[in-house]
């Protein structure tokens, strides 16, 4: 039984593998198309990133743009999206999807809470994908693939029924060499070290603080003082993945004790002998190539 489960799992991700390479043509032997591999990432603050793949697409991930206090840019100048991916129900973390779906047509993917709310605010279920763990899905031309995360998802929904959803996390295959793990403010598990063995991410955005800017849209008993990771747990999770680059993240001002903290872990860890990832610290509008 277990021999089979490994064999099936070797089988998924070498077909995954395969859907890339042949998606663009890639060949390792050619050197013109490698240059011509570079993905684009670019953060908007909290968990939101634009990823702008080698054939062009623009695909948005966790958009929380326009109430976003820091982030330079505006929802209505993006000029092409092509897919929307939503982790959860969250208002920092659904963001704009709506209103940039309804101005583009992109379509969306998401839980079903999320999915459920669209639909009842009228977009048709043609530009919606209700999705859950460990499912491929293909849309606009991307692969896609939810993974598990230990979160919440629940709002109101426009009737004014509360629904709950099952949040998760995102392997987006952007091309043969670039496989962008965004973490969908999960809590730390074990999981996350099967998930980099089997899928093997290249890039990841991991949440390890929480946003003392946003504090004020909170209006819960008490306040949160940390984030669903803490820097120790991020730390260790980037390592669990197995990334070659960690985008630290679920912050506006990267100039933050627990930025901070998270680089000074990994730089421990790595003088220990461990294998850990480069980590890149963005602000708000920042671009990276992967």
């Amino acid at each position: 039984m277990v021999a089979g489960t490994r064999a099936f799992r070797a089988k998924r991700v070498s077909t995954l593998a395969k859907y890339d390479r042949e998606r663009i043509g890639y060949s390792p032997t050619n050197p013109v198309l490698s240059l011509l591999m570079t993905t684009r990432i670019r953060f908007f603050g909290v968990a939101g990133y634009e990823i702008v793949t080698p054939n062009g697409k623009h695909i948005l991930v966790d958009p929380f743009i326009d109430s976003s206090p820091l982030c330079p840019v505006k929802s209505e100048e993006l000029e092409r999206v092509d897919l929307i991916l939503v982790s959860h129900a969250a208002y920092d973390h659904f963001g704009d999807a709506e209103a940039i779906a309804r101005r583009t047509g992109a379509p969306i993917v998401c839980p079903s809470d999320v999915f459920a709310f669209l639909r009842q605010k009228g977009l048709p279920e043609s530009q919606l994908r209700a999705t859950i763990w460990g499912l491929p899905t293909q849309v606009a031309d991307v692969m896609i693939l939810p993974v598990e995360c230990h979160h919440w998802s629940h709002l109101t929904l426009p009737n004014g029924q509360y629904a709950s959803g099952v949040p998760m996390g995102f392997i987006i295959h952007a091309s043969p060499t670039c496989r962008f793990y965004h973490y969908g403010d999960t809590a730390i598990f074990s999981d996350l070290k099967l998930i980099g063995e089997l899928h093997r991410p290249t890039i990841g955005a991991l949440g390890i603080t929480t946003p003392v800017e946003l504090e004020a849209h909170d209006p819960c008993a008490g306040r949160i003082i940390g984030g669903e990771m803490s820097p120790r747990e991020g730390a260790l999770a980037a390592q669990w993945l197995g990334l070659e680059t960690v985008l630290p993240c679920h912050y506006l001002n990267p100039d933050c004790a627990d930025v901070h903290e998270f680089n000074r872990l990994l730089e421990a860890a790595a003088a220990r002998g461990a294998r850990v990832p480069k980590s890149v610290v963005l602000k708000p509008g920042d671009w990276i190539t992967a």
